[in-house]
């Protein structure tokens, strides 16, 4: 029994297809196509009955003539049957009609001996002659059309081809028809039989074409979803990755401070307050899409909070004139990277520079606390390298054991490595944070490269080109 609501649905949708032409604008594209073509063929089995079945009638006399018109009719059915199954194998939904086509293939053999045996054992003459000449070419025109559909290999079509062509001339001779004849009932069925032949063939062609092509829409927008996918996550990503490590920062040092009794507490859970909100202002932008990075707040923002984390940090470089997409693929690279040093790692110092140098932009992030055994000792990793994430082998930030909170209202805390040992990069390729800067920065042409340089020091950097033009539409 089906509910009220769902009748009532059906019903809605039901009166929303009636009318003139609703049937057809129901079908998809593809759809179309294959009615077209099916009814294209189911056609060609009635141009059969009414150009040579209803005429024969009228000229070999209504004995004969029915007899011709019977056979014509039966040959033009089976036709429309094979090519109805010929094209549900060809569309995958049933296997090939092997049978059939041997069976079209001996009904038309015998429909087209028979022809021409009345012509020679009958007293058939004028008209009659020419309506029973008829039957016997265009039944084998019309077969090997047919028989086509249901064959893949192209040698194969060649084949049944030439060999109706051939064969119509073979038979006709024995019966009595003359070699001129005999040789025009073969181009005859060679010119027609190759033509229908060729008509099957790329109409199998162009409707199988037309369902891949279908196909590949339908694919390429299931790659645009997961492509939106993927870069939504990876918006969200950057955006929450450092604003939430530095609400675990100053939470911490909240806790820290509350615990001695000082008033700066409060102000730091003032800016906790604070950068949430903001961050559900950021969540809000990347679901609308409507988020840009503006590299200047970025590196002021950067410099903030590395600063109030107990790192020392050094920002140079002017961000006027840079376009608006070069500023943005650079605001993520500095937003990643002080995400990552405040994770991972133990530096005391980093130094953020930014220099155009012949058509390209350089941004350089640098910071110390990088061991030569920091690679291989298991630890946490610098985190220009990683993804931003937690790590369970000690990369949480911890209070600095040799340096205590209230030595600094903001530095008390500092990067706790963790028992594994001291920063270093990871030792297996980038996280998501590091795909995601270079995903950005191919965008734009840039590149990214990040590595320890020795003296316990870690660099990235990242180039981006542009040119003066670009920096004149900035301006």
């Amino acid at each position: 029994m089906v509910p009220l609501g769902a009748e009532a649905l059906t019903n809605g949708r039901s009166g929303a297809l009636r009318g003139p032409g609703s049937w057809w604008r129901g079908k998809s594209t593809p759809a179309k196509v294959e009615t077209y073509t099916r009814w294209s063929f189911h056609f060609f089995a009635v141009a059969e009955i009414l150009t040579i079945g209803v005429p024969a009638v009228g000229e070999a006399g209504p004995g004969l003539g029915s007899w011709l018109l019977l056979m014509v009719c039966v040959h033009a059915g089976v036709c429309a049957v094979t090519a109805s199954r010929a094209l549900d194998w060809t569309r995958g939904r049933r296997e090939q009609p092997v049978r059939l086509l041997w069976t079209l293939g001996a009904l038309s053999t015998v429909i087209s001996v028979t022809s021409l045996a009345l012509v020679k054992h009958l007293p058939v003459r004028g008209e009659a002659a020419t309506a029973t000449g008829a039957v016997f070419g265009v039944v084998l025109i019309f077969g090997v059309g047919s028989i086509t559909l249901g064959i893949r290999s192209r040698r194969r079509v060649f084949a049944v081809v030439a060999g109706c062509a051939v064969g119509a001339g073979a038979v006709s001779l024995p019966l009595g028809t003359s070699w001129g004849a005999a040789l025009i009932g073969t181009f005859a069925v060679l010119l027609g039989g190759g033509f229908l032949a060729f008509t099957s063939v790329f109409s199998v062609w162009l409707l199988n074409a037309v369902y891949e092509l279908d196909a590949a829409r339908e694919t390429r927008a299931r790659l645009a979803v997961a492509e939106e996918r993927l870069r939504f996550g990876r918006d969200l990503h950057d955006v929450m990755g450092r604003n939430l490590a530095v609400i675990a920062l100053k939470s911490e040092l909240a806790v820290q401070l509350a615990r001695r009794g000082r008033a700066e507490a409060v102000e730091q859970m003032i800016e906790v307050q604070r950068i949430a909100q903001q961050s559900q202002r950021e969540v809000r932008d990347v679901v609308r899409g409507y988020r840009e990075i503006d590299l200047g707040a970025e590196l002021a923002g950067a410099h903030g909070v590395l600063t109030a984390a107990g790192i020392e940090c050094e920002v140079t470089g002017e961000v006027t004139g840079l376009p608006g997409e070069v500023q943005s693929a650079l605001g993520w690279v500095v937003r990643e990277a002080t995400t990552n040093v405040l994770r991972h790692g133990d530096a005391g110092r980093c130094v953020v520079g930014l220099r155009v140098k012949e058509g390209t932009v350089v941004l350089t992030v640098e910071n110390d606390g990088v061991t030569d055994g920091g690679a291989g000792s298991g630890g946490p990793g610098n985190g220009v390298t990683g993804d931003g994430g937690s790590d369970s082998s000690g990369s949480g930030r911890g209070v600095s054991q040799g340096r205590s909170a209230a030595d600094d209202g903001a530095g008390g805390l500092r990067a706790g490595g963790g028992s594994s040992g001291p920063a270093g990069p990871r030792a297996a390729g980038g996280g998501s944070g590091l795909a995601g800067l270079r995903e950005r920065l191919t965008a734009v042409d840039g590149t990214l490269a990040a590595g320890p340089v020795g003296g316990g020091m870690f660099r990235l950097v990242a180039e981006v080109p542009f040119t003066a033009a670009d920096c004149e539409v900035a301006s």
